[in-house]
């Protein structure tokens, strides 16, 4: 089968072959204008006497003219910002989460330095380094940079929606155009949701944007902080990617990455055995998907031994985890809960890794592979109140999943749900048949991010933290809580927190398997089962990526009478798929 990829040719461009240590960047450069001045400090004035002051900061808005050629030094339909004594400064809004920097064309002195602060909330744009966890690790979000005289210029690498600019030299800046320059890997939406409720469908839209965007040169854990491969993180953005963007080229790029810097025999995956546990799950979502069993020979030996090294730490039919017990950040307070959500996770990896032992023609390592699994699920699990542990227990089938719902997940309203294993709540209440449970829980958790100005979503958050809060994109209000600075912990405290992460995509691959209802039975889409659900939605319409470039689409009406009307369209002939009520 030919699997799409994104990958450039040089020589289809007509270009001549790269030198050796070139690479091509295939990444699209977009220019993105401003669309809010959020504040200036101090306050625009007329008086020469004022010591600092921002004039006509609108013309850096989409829209407004830009100068083309200065002409003469203030000779400018720019904003400009007055240092005579104090700095000026100025908050621009870009309107949506970007990956990328800023470009700055100045018509001003010679000499001129400005202060330059990247921020994922406003909040994040008026701090400095050291304050509630603001930092310049992974990406530079806080520095100051001379900028040149009658010329343009680029800083910065990292996520941000809002960019703070200050004068920090006496004299005059005179700003002809600020805008965000976007990097963003070109990959072609071929699944797509829309149902009839519109705060569903922005939801939707907010997750797959926030996948897209962390797929950059791998596939990224976030665009501000952690711009790094995580395999646990990756596999709800691989089950986002597969079922909305199909077979990118992205996925296998970024598994192999893994695999080339981890010794299969001696390391765990990021020194994170779990994620190892993780890598092997993420291969076989691909191999699933695509159905190219020469996908998984080629890896064959680093497969084998992989397997070998995890199952080498089962002990009297527990996985016992030698590097680092992390199920999700939340569950951190309660690691022997989070060790019994692992033996779900080892339960699953063993069952996908007897699977590759049968495509590799090992039968003593399938046979090992579902021992282990037999094992675990004579063990069995206790999820200790803890949603993660819950989730993955009856995923596994080591907890039966109507009792760990009744029990765990269907408790204490949407505590405990968290961006990353929320993911894993949603399909185990599905598995339980608390599909309408699990949409409610999409509405209210994921859907309480935009209630306070997201634009992609973060790295945990919590409905408690909403509690007389303001919003990201405002400025701060006296006697209400920042909710960008003021939470997180762990290796997120305040403003370190990212608000751009991949694994909070969960309900992009989520509303197409259980809303739309389309699930894949055999490897390569080759068989495929429509068993919609709507709940309280009216209708209900999209389409799940298929692996030769095609995609599936479905439409799902209620009818009068309660029943469901669905109507099937496929476009590749080999694909067989039934509709069951």
């Amino acid at each position: 089968m030919m699997i799409r990829t994104m990958t450039v040719c040089a020589a289809a461009l007509g270009l001549s072959a790269a030198a050796v240590g070139e690479q091509v960047d295939n990444r699209v450069r977009t220019l993105i204008h401003p669309v809010r001045v959020v504040a200036t400090f101090p306050k625009a004035g007329e008086n020469y006497g004022d010591p600092a002051k921002v004039i006509a900061p609108e013309a850096l808005l989409a829209g407004a003219p830009q100068q083309k050629n200065c002409g003469g030094v203030w000779k400018t339909s720019g904003c400009q910002l007055v240092n005579s004594g104090v700095a000026p400064g100025i908050v621009l809004d870009f309107g949506r989460e970007i990956h990328g920097g800023l470009q700055i064309m100045n018509c001003s002195q010679h000499g001129m330095k400005v202060r330059v602060r990247f921020g994922e909330s406003v909040g994040e744009t008026l701090v400095d380094i050291g304050d509630r966890g603001a930092s310049n690790d992974h990406a530079i979000r806080d520095g100051v940079y001379s900028v040149p005289h009658m010329g343009a210029m680029e800083i910065g690498n990292t996520g941000f929606r809002f960019v703070r600019i200050d004068l920090v030299t006496a004299g005059k800046l005179a700003l002809d155009c600020v805008r965000a320059v976007s990097l963003m890997r070109p990959m072609k939406r071929l699944g797509a949701f829309k149902s009839s409720d519109e705060r569903l469908n922005r939801i939707w839209e907010t997750a797959v944007q926030t996948v897209h965007l962390c797929c950059q040169d791998q596939l990224w854990d976030g665009i501000k902080r952690d711009r790094l491969v995580w395999m646990g993180d990756t596999h709800p953005e691989s089950m986002a990617i597969l079922n909305v963007f199909g077979a990118d080229a992205v996925l296998p790029e970024t598994l192999d990455y893994a695999m080339h810097i981890t010794d299969p025999d001696e390391k765990w995956m990021m020194n994170m055995a779990p994620y190892t546990l993780w890598w092997l799950r993420n291969v076989y979502e691909w191999y699933f998907f695509t159905g190219d069993a020469e996908y998984v020979h080629q890896r064959g030996d680093y497969i084998r031994r992989t397997v070998r090294h995890c199952l080498s730490t089962m002990k009297d039919g527990t996985w016992e985890c030698p590097r680092r017990v992390f199920l999700d950040w939340p569950s951190q307070h309660d690691l022997v809960a989070s060790k019994e959500g692992l033996q779900g996770l080892a339960a699953i990896t063993f069952e996908n890794s007897a699977e590759f032992a049968k495509i590799l023609g090992d039968a003593a390592l399938e046979a090992d592979c579902r021992a282990a699994v037999a094992a675990l699920r004579k063990r069995g699990g206790d999820a200790r109140g803890c949603k993660q542990a819950a989730a993955m227990l009856a995923l596994s089938d080591l907890a039966e999943p109507k009792r760990m719902f009744d029990e765990v997940l269907g408790k204490n309203g949407h505590e405990g749900v968290s961006t990353f294993y929320g993911y894993y709540m949603l399909e185990a209440m599905s598995k339980s048949g608390a599909n309408q449970r699990a949409l409610d829980t999409i509405r209210d958790f994921w859907g309480a991010m935009l209630d306070v100005g997201a634009t992609s979503f973060w790295e945990n958050f919590s409905l408690a933290w909403t509690n007389n809060c303001f919003r990201i994109d405002e400025l701060p209000i006296a006697g209400k809580k920042d909710i960008h600075g003021d939470y997180g912990e762990f290796c997120y405290p305040g403003f370190r927190h990212s608000l751009c992460h991949g694994w909070s995509c969960g309900p992009a691959s989520w509303c197409i398997q259980h809303v739309l209802g389309i699930r894949v039975l055999e490897p390569g889409c080759r068989s495929i089962e429509i068993k919609p659900f709507l709940g309280d939605l009216d209708w209900a319409e999209g389409a799940m990526a298929l692996p030769d470039g095609g995609c599936i689409k479905v439409r799902v009406e209620k009818r009068t009478d309660g029943r469901l009307k669905t109507d099937v369209e496929c476009d590749m002939e080999h694909v067989k798929w039934r509709v069951r009520d």
